[in-house]
């Protein structure tokens, strides 16, 4: 009985398609980068912010720390049910980058903190911008509506920072 492949050929064919899917399918490996950097980045803005409630003295800076606790936790319970439902791993703790951030924020008081808090969350959101922009574009589809719908609250805190900037 004459078999049309050895076996050796049937490993390079199985590889080469192996190859393929991930080819084809590079939205996974997007996705995994960006649930990597947007979760640390949505648990730090938590975190960051249920401190500036308490520690904050300024009424605008409280108003936004709020909104933040408020908007991130609902946005990473989203993006953890996504994750979850695509088999992607979402760590539950700070990275030891978010960490030494935290520590950071939380080591200053008074108009030094606001000033940090403010700022911190600044760069982060412009950073977020961009990473939603590029998912919504690059990523898998459940992802990419997430990221589009995200990427308008993201927005919408870059302009009430912004505007604690013009005060």
């Amino acid at each position: 009985m004459d078999m049309p492949f050895s076996v050796p050929s049937l490993t390079v064919l199985a590889l080469s398609l192996a190859s393929l899917i991930q080819a084809a399918n590079p939205a996974v490996e997007n996705d995994k980068a960006f649930v990597a950097k947007v979760s640390q980045g949505g648990m730090y803005e938590v975190e960051a912010s249920k401190y500036a409630e308490t520690a904050a003295t300024a009424p605008d800076v409280q108003d936004i720390a709020v909104m933040e606790v408020h908007d991130h936790t609902l946005v990473n319970d989203a993006l953890k049910k996504i994750a979850v439902m695509e088999k992607i791993p979402v760590a539950s703790t700070l990275n030891a980058t978010f960490k030494e951030r935290l520590d950071s924020l939380k080591s200053k008081s008074g108009p030094e903190f606001e000033a940090a808090y403010i700022a911190d969350m600044e760069q982060i959101h412009d950073n977020d911008q961009k990473l939603f922009a590029k998912e919504a574009m690059d990523g898998s589809e459940n992802f990419q509506v997430f990221a589009r719908q995200t990427d308008l609250i993201v927005k919408r805190h870059i302009g009430a920072l912004h505007a604690l900037d013009e005060k």
